[in-house]
């Protein structure tokens, strides 16, 4: 919220899930606190993955670079962008599995034990 774009803005919309650390009126009223002009927005319960994916899309698809020359140019391209999507998108096959996060955090935990390691022998 440093950056101009954001700090000088007269809204900025705060799309959260419903994660405990962001959940309910004490949530949105320490982010007004510290920064007046955002305004938290919460994603529907059990649907909060499914939002994030959309949103990655729409950021890097529509939003990024932030040359809009209105909010209403926004608001047009976004729901252009919403209409061209319901005609396209297919449906999300999830096949990250319990096992397969199982493995990750094993390797991750091998590379941080070998990091350890490698600075131990480069401190000796």
């Amino acid at each position: 919220m440093t950056r101009p774009e954001y700090r000088d803005a007269p809204r900025v919309f705060v799309i959260v899930d419903n994660g405990s650390d962001h959940r309910g009126k004490a949530a949105i009223d320490r982010l007004a606190k510290a920064h007046p002009n955002a305004i938290m927005i919460h994603t529907p319960v059990h649907a909060s993955w499914l939002n994030q994916i959309f949103f990655s899309i729409i950021q890097k698809k529509v939003v990024t670079p932030n040359d809009f020359a209105s909010a209403d140019a926004l608001r047009d391209t976004l729901l252009a962008f919403v209409n061209r999507y319901n005609q396209t998108a297919t449906p999300f096959n999830w096949e990250f599995t319990a096992a397969d996060l199982t493995n990750l955090l094993r390797r991750m935990s091998e590379h941080e034990q070998a990091a350890r390691q490698t600075d131990l022998a480069t401190a000796a």
